[in-house]
């Protein structure tokens, strides 16, 4: 005979309420007695029929996206695939029963971010995702709402040591190796100084850039030296003035890196020195102009993550946590994209 929760309320020595809200990954419930009620679950082998569950009660997971806000162009992409994966009319099968709502932030605002997260959590969402800055307060954040039960997922740049359950995004590490492959590759054996502009060094997927390139470029014989790292805010106009001054100053620059975004700016500036611009550039997700700017020669290669991937995984993996079930790693897995001139996607 199949276990029931009246067999995990008798067995864990709770009230069936305090199943249920175990079951259904809502507030209220101390961790302890979370911990009791699922080691319950184990002993008896209990398995739920999520999909009958949820019909019975018309159950809608709640989902909140915190998003930075600004002009970035990948954060609009990402916002729009968020809106569409929440819209029952444009919504993919298998994301049926979705409350999905959108809070913007200020860019880089870690007050800002922070109590972002805590107004979420006091709405009991099924789960709440986020691009993570690297502070201690978000870390703080995302620790209480993980200590109440709601599960979080970091987009784009991780927090792995903040409790949350799940990372969409890509591997930051890899995406900079790979970006100092092909600098070296396109740099041909030739010397020189290379350029890093990052957003900022807080976000850990800038870091995490930053660490795989300059280690890739370190290696074998061809001697290319990483200038200091620029940091432009993800600002295009900083960008463009960044961008310009290191142009002018550095008449044998052989590469630039930009691992953020901005790059409208840098664009810019590459656009009013083209006998100035050096051999090898790469940039970072694929949009209107950096597109335009593969096409015109003016950049190399564009390294990409796909946002629609993003927002899906983000709310397939919340939605197995709510329900306590399993998903598909390699499906949730965010690939890394390169693009040339040669390979664009129809646009």
């Amino acid at each position: 005979m199949r276990p029931t929760v009246h067999d995990i309320a008798a067995e864990a020595g709770v009230s069936l309420a305090t199943v249920d809200r175990v079951l259904n990954a809502r507030v209220g419930v101390r961790a302890e007695t979370r911990e009791r009620v699922q080691a319950a679950v184990t002993r008896l082998g209990y398995v739920r029929d999520v999909a009958a569950a949820n019909l019975a009660k018309s159950r809608s997971y709640a989902i909140r996206f915190i998003l930075p806000d600004g002009d970035n162009p990948f954060m609009h992409a990402l916002k729009a695939h968020v809106l569409q994966v929440g819209d029952p009319a444009t919504r993919l099968g298998g994301l049926e029963r979705l409350a999905v709502s959108l809070d913007p932030v200020p860019s880089l605002d870690v007050v800002a971010l922070a109590a972002a997260l805590d107004r979420a959590g006091e709405q009991g969402p099924a789960g709440i995702a986020v691009v993570a800055v690297d502070a201690p307060e978000v870390e703080a954040a995302i620790g209480r709402l993980t200590a109440r039960g709601i599960p979080v997922a970091t987009l784009v740049s991780d927090l792995p040591a903040s409790g949350r359950r799940h990372f969409a995004g890509i591997d930051n590490i890899a995406a900079g190796r790979t970006a100092g492959g092909l600098m070296r590759r396109f740099l041909s054996g030739r010397s020189g100084p290379v350029a890093v502009i990052a957003g900022s060094l807080t976000l850990r997927d800038h870091r995490e850039r930053l660490s795989g390139f300059a280690d890739v470029l370190a290696q074998g014989a061809q001697a290319l030296n990483l200038l200091p790292v620029l940091e432009g805010g993800d600002d295009p106009i900083r960008v463009e003035t960044l961008a310009a001054k290191l142009i002018a100053e550095v008449p044998d620059l052989a590469g630039i890196y930009s691992l953020g975004a901005g790059d409208r700016g840098l664009i810019r500036a590459l656009s009013a020195a083209p006998e100035r611009r050096p051999q090898a550039v790469l940039l970072h997700e694929l949009s209107p102009h950096t597109r335009q700017a593969l096409e015109a020669g003016l950049v190399d290669a564009v390294l990409a993550q796909d946002p629609g991937h993003i927002a899906r995984s983000a709310v397939r993996v919340l939605r197995a946590f709510a329900d306590g079930t399993s998903f598909d790693p390699a499906q949730e897995r965010i690939r890394i994209d390169i693009f040339l001139k040669d390979n664009l996607p129809p646009g």
